[in-house]
């Protein structure tokens, strides 16, 4: 269909296109439902949704007219819609491969997948997902995220959210790996569904061959979890009983996630992780009670006068205290809004990627600020702690 690659080649000429779907197919029995292609940094992303999964494959701008226009004939599709920043194209093909568009003005909406960048509140804003609506993701059913027609429970938005932003916060990091395979411990799994959609996400979206254990201390939940990946067909994702405090991990551990492991259970993840030599660690923390019990001060007595101020900056603390001693260790270190302050408080995450090379000033930078800190409020902490007695520390 040399028409329409031209008619797409000229949309695409005439303003940024953010997302094209491409749907009803003229069989019914057509592999593909539908066709959702959305913008990346690099090029554009093109999702292909049979009844049950999604394919992927990425594309660059120079060759999406023609690979879209290949589609269209190969399955038969009847309707093409393109949104750019300033208009909404709908391209009709009928049965004799004519080809007829039409464009008009229009204030894109979230809907589309095409957010302009505006003043709005954050929580409001609406975008492309990973996982979007649609994917028929069999965990995100059972867990009540998604109906069988794979929309999501509205009362499940939130978690939704949170799901794909941690979703994204890997993202970021797989991509630059560039990696095929990966083993990864999951710290205080509890009901694990964000371990059956990590595992989903790498396997069946990235297509990379992984193993995956999830630990908890819950016995009945630790059956359940393993039942469960038993169902979806899941045979790399196990869940063992156990304590993250002396785990040992039954093969090299590329990755570590911990999501609300509570109070110092977080630093015994990330220790095993600096003592694994782990490559990416995504860290969630939760319930941080240990400072806000010991700090005190005379100088700066009024962070620690006011007892909801004290709470949030001994949590606060305590994050800037294991984000350096992960510098210190040789990660470049982020810490992240994980999700909206509006949703949840706990709304911080670590995302640490080991560094080829870490400059010696930059590691004694970190281990001074956090020893200040420390003397400043009289008081130590879990992760510090644990890298002393090891040694780890000077």
């Amino acid at each position: 269909m040399d028409n329409l690659t031209e008619i797409i080649k000229n949309i695409m000429g005439s303003g940024k296109v953010l997302r094209i779907i491409i749907s009803n197919p003229r069989q019914k029995s057509c592999e593909y439902r539908k066709i959702d292609v959305s913008s990346k940094k690099e090029g554009y992303q093109i999702a292909k949704y049979t009844l049950k999964q999604v394919f992927h494959e990425n594309i660059t701008s120079e060759h999406l007219a023609q690979r879209l226009s290949e589609l269209t004939e190969e399955y038969g599709y009847k309707q093409i819609n393109l949104f750019t920043d300033n208009k909404e194209y709908s391209i009709l093909v009928s049965k004799k491969g004519e080809v007829s568009v039409k464009g008009k003005e229009k204030a894109l909406s979230c809907e589309d997948g095409a957010c302009p960048k505006k003043n709005t509140d954050s929580h409001n804003r609406q975008k492309n997902y990973i996982i979007s609506e649609g994917q028929q993701v069999e965990p995100l059913i059972d867990m009540g995220v998604f109906t069988r027609e794979g929309k999501v429970v509205k009362s499940m938005y939130d978690k939704f959210r949170q799901i794909n932003r941690f979703l994204e916060i890997l993202d970021d990091e797989i991509d630059s790996e560039k990696t095929k395979s990966l083993n990864v411990i999951d710290f205080g799994c509890g009901k694990s569904y964000l371990t059956f959609v990590v595992y989903y996400y790498l396997t069946k979206i990235k297509g990379i061959s992984c193993n995956i254990i999830g630990l908890d201390l819950k016995e009945e939940v630790i059956k359940k979890c393993n039942m469960s990946a038993k169902k979806y067909g899941y045979d790399n994702l196990h869940f063992e009983l156990g304590d993250i405090n002396g785990y040992k991990a039954p093969f090299d551990v590329d990755m570590v996630i911990t999501l609300h492991a509570c109070d110092t259970a977080t630093d015994y993840a990330l220790y095993n992780a600096i003592m694994w030599n782990a490559r990416m660690i995504f860290s969630v923390p939760c319930c941080q009670h240990e400072l806000n019990k010991k700090i005190r001060t005379d100088e700066l007595s009024i962070l620690t006068r006011y007892g909801i101020i004290k709470e949030r900056f001994a949590a606060l603390a305590t994050d800037a205290i294991r984000g350096n001693l992960l510098e210190y260790e040789g990660y470049k270190t982020q810490l992240l809004e994980f999700i909206d302050f509006a949703h949840t408080p706990k709304n911080i995450l670590i995302r640490a990627v080991k560094r080829p090379v870490t400059p010696k000033n930059s590691r004694e930078k970190a281990l001074k600020e956090v020893k200040q800190l420390m003397d400043e409020f009289n008081t130590d902490q879990t992760l510090y702690n644990l890298l002393v007695k090891d040694s780890n520390l000077n």
